[in-house]
């Protein structure tokens, strides 16, 4: 798929939004894309997640276990490793840290991949791959639907996504007039008591 016809997923779902947001990293931007109305339908998951398999099958070969951060990573995790035919695990935040729970393992020489949904600075993925060097087994590398940083985001190990994109972002304290006279909205999930 190219960038353009992943993007019209996202417009066919309504989750391509215009206006003032405040992104999981703090940053400004006046694009949003609201996964969530994606992932809700598992048409649309099903098309992104298999043209993203098909690429990391290429790119890394066998994969054993796909784990991702709560809550981006879950429904693309899973939905990834439906298509890659492995097993699916999910990180929580205990504490402020990801941590892997439920009974969730990886084994001695498991090759695993790291999924989520979207990746904006590769925080969540940094934290991810920091809880995955407590369990065994190798991250051969990561995944993720759309890299809204066109590539300049620092995620701690490979990255192959189905698309990548280069909205502006800004710091809070410097944004564009045009966007500082607009309301902020904050319609992510991190940071959600």
């Amino acid at each position: 798929m190219t960038n353009e016809e992943v993007l019209a997923v996202f417009r066919e779902a309504g989750a391509l939004l215009e206006g003032h947001f405040i992104l999981s990293s703090g940053r400004r931007s006046p694009v949003f894309l609201q996964k969530a109305l994606v992932f809700s339908q598992p048409d649309k998951s099903e098309k992104l997640c298999a043209a993203l398999a098909k690429k990391l099958t290429e790119k890394f070969g066998k994969i054993d276990v796909v784990a991702g951060p709560a809550v981006g990573g879950i429904i693309p995790g899973y939905e990834l490793a439906r298509q890659l035919g492995c097993r699916s695990i999910f990180a929580e935040r205990v504490d402020g840290q990801l941590q892997f729970r439920r009974g969730f393992s990886i084994t001695e020489g498991e090759r695993v991949l790291i999924a989520e949904d979207i990746v904006t600075t590769g925080l969540s993925f940094r934290e991810t791959v920091e809880a995955l060097e407590a369990l065994p087994g190798e991250v051969v590398g990561g995944a993720c639907i759309i890299d809204r940083s066109g590539g300049r985001a620092d995620v701690g190990c490979e990255l192959v996504s189905l698309a990548s994109v280069n909205f502006p972002d800004y710091d809070a304290d410097d944004l564009p007039p045009e966007l500082a006279l607009m309301p902020a909205v904050k319609p992510g999930s991190r940071g959600l008591a």
